[in-house]
């Protein structure tokens, strides 16, 4: 059996500088679909969940000749009230998945932002 895992983080870009620095911190609760193109043709979706660390995982165990050949992951919505707007979290991420049994693939991160940002950007 081959297993495959996709994981990636949801963040509050809190000053909208398009970058993750000390005043952002991860979203949780935030969802994230990941659809991926098996080898055969067939296509998975997948939908995941943000932990306390903003950090979304999707992992999928088959066949050798039907494991992953491509994948898009990209953000559905946070759930945070004060960082709900989506920064470069409006394009999904695509991917080819090209890795042996048992490793992952990191995606960058989902960035979303405040309304208007504190005063200290």
């Amino acid at each position: 059996a081959w297993t495959g895992e996709i994981k990636g983080r949801v963040m509050c870009d809190v000053c909208s500088d398009s970058s993750v620095g000390p005043e952002d911190h991860a979203l949780e609760g935030a969802e994230v679909a990941v659809l991926c193109i098996t080898q055969s043709g067939e296509v998975l979706n997948y939908q995941a969940f943000t932990d306390a660390k903003g950090i979304f995982t999707v992992a999928e165990t088959m066949s050798e000749s039907n494991r992953w050949d491509s994948c898009l992951a990209r953000p559905i919505s946070s759930f945070h009230e004060h960082c709900s707007i989506a920064g470069n979290a409006k394009a999904g991420r695509r991917f080819k998945y090209i890795h042996p049994s048992g490793y992952s693939h990191t995606v960058r991160p989902f960035l979303y932002r405040p309304a208007t940002a504190p005063l200290y950007c």
